[in-house]
């Protein structure tokens, strides 16, 4: 489902394995459940507090009740979403979660990997994300363009995958930190 919703998904085996593995520079949230091979979510939790994680987590869980949501909750958890998935509350949770870890960034992860995936991008994707940018809808595009609106979707869901981001604001301040940040260093190379 999130991976539908354009998000970058990297999944873990088990805890052990997202330890070894999570890269907390990357902007993003955590959802973990209660029950897990080898380590609770709980457990995990008590772990990555003691280590000063904070990327946000949210829970998501067929065997939770209240008093473990409040603790979850207490002890620094973002969300506490029971199974089965309800789209209509766990997408919105998932966004804010990733929007609560880009605002304590200050409004923006690393540049240089913001720059990375900015050149990741083909220049049919650039020109498209950057119109998306700007307010403009999918078939304003392929008005624009002269293509179609199917094609500007493939485009636009490739840019904004490879760029980790949804929303029209969130790609113009990405363009504007990526032109102010290449205006600055335009004799250097990177």
């Amino acid at each position: 489902m999130l991976k539908c919703e354009g998000y970058d998904v990297i999944s873990f085996a088990d805890p052990k394995a997202f330890l070894a593995g999570d890269m907390p520079s990357r902007l993003g949230c955590v959802i973990l459940d209660v029950r897990m091979p080898g380590m609770s979510g709980l457990e995990l939790q008590e772990i990555l507090t003691g280590r000063a994680y904070e990327c946000p987590i949210i829970f998501l869980t067929a065997h939770g009740d209240i008093d473990m949501a409040v603790q979850t909750m207490r002890d620094g958890a973002c969300d506490f979403q029971q199974k089965p998935i309800k789209p209509d509350t766990f997408l919105p949770a998932v966004s804010r979660a990733i929007e609560k870890d880009r605002a304590r960034r200050g409004g923006a992860t690393n540049l240089l990997d913001e720059l990375k995936r900015f050149r990741s991008l083909s220049e049919r994707e650039k020109e498209i994300a950057e119109k998306v940018a700007q307010g403009f809808t999918s078939q304003q595009i392929a008005e624009q363009l002269g293509i179609s609106k199917r094609t500007v979707d493939h485009y636009r869901m490739a840019a904004l995958t490879k760029i980790e981001l949804r929303t029209p604001a969130e790609l113009a301040g990405f363009f504007e930190r990526i032109r102010v940040f290449l205006a600055a260093h335009e004799s250097q190379t990177f």
